[in-house]
């Protein structure tokens, strides 16, 4: 049986079963992760209010950390804290033991009741907030730590960079408190003072939504315990959540009945996978989601997709069969490089053959390519709607999670996935992600799915069996 990384939890005890602890357990088992739990507090609750905190003596505090030190912790998720020593504690101990910390800053309960006094918030700012490597406030909770009212993103931008000042490492402000009802998105910002960016999805309406900033924040935690960058925890956090709404169910009081609103938790079952959950990323708060897409280039299927370096290889590749092509020229000065698309792209029209362009996209609107590829490191700088208007196709490389949220919202033509295995033709500082990974990916993305990055002869049926559309090759064309 494979090994579980271990999150470490500090909870409060929710009676209910409903969020704390119990949403914690549940959570991380459904993705694949053990539990360790000191628990912060005993609560008193149901789905109606929360009648009492009860929280642990100091001594019972101690002998469980005591206790879970000699655990393998791989990560840490802090919620409901109890006590200004209690924050001193935990401070300590991922300072001393140099674990990531995702702090949950629970200061009031769903139903209103306050958890937090003016002393415990100024403790939480400067004894925790520093030693984490994530905070994920709702904007309540932003409210509270910062002093700024949010109402607009703007405002949810100045409470993260304030946050940011505090030392916290990097922020991630929930939008499920603050969403613009007319926009019907649910929008998160993400900071950590060098990268920033919006995630959005269409808004889940239920009315049981009991432990969502549990869920949240033990989703996150437990992708780092598994290896995740921060960057693709969050999105997976974004993608656990969404799975974990429309999921979510009733728990009935003793006459029978669920109550007015919010009686009820979320629920995750498994690690995200499903296209509905996968959110929209970009460097700015969208009010909707694109419209449109561009062209889909699935029929026929792309399958053999040789990258090439010049014009000539077309008519030869075409008379065996390809169908679609990709020039990559790395090589030539400006005025030669223009005469070979111009030629690629005359050549793939005698031939049938549909011809992406590598990066040069200016160019291949010039000359009307079929379709432009882009790499994430050049997405910045390419005039999308430009591309899109030209009547261009687009296909974007990707590797992670963060960059097929990111190119999840251009609605590309199809997305390029790897390194599948290692490869010697680019530098990557990504971990092949085998037969495995891009089997995660095809159930995921619902995008034409391109597999890329060491691909030869010998894997080609192997790369095929996972269903993708194309499987991309350099070295061994």
């Amino acid at each position: 049986m494979p090994k579980r990384p271990l999150v470490l939890n500090f909870s409060g005890n929710d009676s209910a079963g409903l969020a704390g602890l119990s949403m914690d357990v549940r959570t991380q088992a459904a993705l694949g992760v053990h539990a360790a739990a000191v628990i912060t507090a005993n609560t008193a609750q149901n789905n109606r209010a929360v009648i009492a905190i009860n929280p642990v003596s100091g001594a019972q505090f101690h002998s469980q950390l005591t206790a879970v030190e000699a655990l393998p912790v791989k990560a840490v998720k802090a919620g409901l804290l109890a006590s200004t020593e209690q924050i001193q504690i935990i401070g300590e101990f991922v300072e001393r033991k140099q674990l990531p910390l995702v702090l949950d800053t629970v200061l009031a309960s769903t139903s209103g009741r306050a958890f937090a006094n003016a002393e415990f918030i100024e403790q939480l700012k400067t004894q925790l907030l520093p030693r984490a490597c994530l905070v994920t406030p709702n904007r309540h909770e932003a409210e509270q730590l910062t002093g700024i009212k949010i109402g607009t993103a703007q405002q949810v931008i100045a409470a993260a960079e304030t946050l940011l000042s505090y030392g916290v490492k990097a922020v991630f402000i929930k939008g499920g408190h603050w969403r613009m009802h007319e926009s019907g998105l649910a929008r998160d910002y993400f900071t950590d003072g060098r990268r920033s960016f919006w995630l959005s999805n269409p808004s889940i309406q239920t009315q049981y939504s009991r432990g969502t900033g549990c869920a949240l924040s033990s989703t996150i935690a437990s992708a780092i315990a598994l290896g995740y960058p921060l960057y693709d925890a969050v999105v997976i956090g974004k993608m656990a959540i969404s799975q974990a709404l429309r999921q979510s169910y009733p728990v009935e009081d003793e006459g029978g009945q669920t109550g007015n609103t919010g009686y009820g938790p979320v629920h995750i079952t498994h690690f995200p996978n499903e296209s509905i959950d996968l959110p929209v990323l970009t460097t700015k708060p969208v009010s909707r989601l694109r419209e449109y897409r561009f062209p889909q280039c699935n029929y026929p299927p792309i399958g053999l997709y040789p990258v090439v370096d010049r014009a000539h290889w077309i008519p030869t590749l075409a008379a065996v069969g390809v169908t679609t092509v990709q020039l990559r020229v790395k090589d030539l000065p400006p005025t030669e490089l223009a005469n070979e698309i111009q030629s690629a792209v005359q050549l793939a029209r005698e031939n049938h053959c549909r011809l992406f362009i590598n990066d040069y996209w200016k160019l291949a609107i010039q000359h009307k390519a079929y379709g432009v590829h882009l790499g994430q490191e050049d997405l910045d700088g390419a005039d999308i709607e430009k591309i899109y208007r030209g009547g261009l196709r687009l296909g974007i490389s990707t590797h992670c999670h963060y960059e097929v949220a990111r190119a999840h919202g251009l609605r590309p033509s199809y997305l390029a996935c790897g390194p599948v295995y290692h490869t010697t033709t680019k530098a990557m500082p990504w971990v092949p992600q085998g037969l495995e990974g891009l089997t995660y990916w095809r159930g995921v993305v619902d995008y034409p799915l391109v597999a890329i990055g060491g691909i030869n002869r010998q894997r080609f049926a192997a790369v095929a069996a996972t269903g993708v559309d194309g499987s991309a090759m350099i070295t061994e064309i």
